[in-house]
């Protein structure tokens, strides 16, 4: 019996594709940043069994219909919007993601950012390369304090509470906003639940760490822009689409809020001629809300493991439900 076909859209270390290799022959793109184009992904479909793919592929109903034999479709991430999920369902093939190993990083990170804003690091990274520092003066790069500052956070799941955990830790007064209360988180860390307008209106620090649905699109409009404090600074770790980026442009530059932390965009990669980047108040990053090394290998070894588990009909220990 020949050996199921996997194909990887991105290289990867040899370890994790050995994983694979014994049992099934493998396939890998062979470049690490730069995705498969559209054209080789569907052509890779048409003959797979598994693919192991990652948030910047696009897996459609229109790609899967031409999928006659793929029968897992592992992504290395939490979020799956970039698969027609229900598509794939209606076609028997099984979907996994890789959430809770990526929490404590991602939260890591989402905290960075807020830090980063807050204190104007970016800007003083900036003085120092262009040889702009003079002489010291009082009120040079002043920034907002993070202690004793209220961090609303917008999604109380797993990695809203790690970031509420860590605001903790700066004593910071925390309020969240969830679409179903969590007496036990609240007593936990001591967390208040409010609703959406008066964590807008209230927070110094707003984190978004809710999940990319129909319903969470542009959840973060014109209005809820408005509602906030001009001294707020706004944070984003979980997708770009949750944002409406015209939105946050126009209430930075019209100094509605103070600033804003970025690791994801509507459209990825951003470039660096986009409106917000033109704009002092932004820490951008490139999507690396998971990536420290221990974490990123761990999400690999996990989807190489799901595939695994798909491909012999066995429980995948993270499959998406819907």
């Amino acid at each position: 019996m020949s050996k199921p076909y996997v194909f990887l859209t991105r290289k990867l270390p040899d370890d994790i594709v050995n994983i694979l290799e014994t049992e099934c022959v493998v396939s890998m793109w062979e470049k690490e940043e730069t995705p498969p184009p559209t054209s080789r992904l569907e052509e890779e479909c048409r003959k797979a069994d598994a693919v192991f793919c990652n948030v910047s592929d696009t897996i459609d109903a229109s790609m899967l219909e031409q999928a006659k034999q793929l029968k897992v479709i592992a992504t290395m991430a939490v979020g799956y919007n970039n698969i027609d999920v229900k598509a794939a369902r209606n076609r028997n093939i099984r979907v996994a993601h890789t959430p809770d190993v990526l929490s404590e990083t991602t939260a890591d990170l989402t905290f960075t950012l807020l830090m980063a804003t807050a204190r104007r690091i970016p800007e003083g990274i900036d003085v120092i390369r262009n040889n702009e520092w003079g002489a010291w003066a009082p009120f040079f790069l002043t920034g907002k304090d993070i202690h004793h500052a209220r961090l609303g956070v917008i999604g109380m799941g797993r990695i809203g509470e790690l970031v509420a955990k860590r605001g903790i830790g700066f004593d910071m007064d925390i309020v969240y906003h969830n679409r179903s209360r969590k007496p036990q988180t609240e007593k936990a860390i001591g967390a208040s639940y409010v609703d959406m307008d008066e964590l807008l209106k209230t927070s110094d620090y707003i984190c978004v760490q809710t999940p990319y649905t129909e319903e969470t699109h542009h959840l973060i409009n014109r209005q809820a822009f408005q509602k906030m404090k001009n001294s707020a600074i706004f944070i984003n770790t979980s997708r770009g689409a949750i944002v409406d980026e015209n939105a946050l442009y126009e209430a930075l530059k019209n100094g509605e809020i103070q600033g804003a932390g970025l690791d994801v965009f509507e459209n990825e990669p951003i470039r660096a001629d986009h409106p917000l980047m033109s704009l002092p108040g932004v820490t951008a990053l490139p999507h690396i809300g998971s990536a420290s090394k221990q974490t990123r290998w761990k999400m690999a070894e996990m989807t190489a493991n799901h595939i695994l588990q798909g491909l012999r009909g066995e429980k995948i220990d993270h499959e998406v439900q819907l």
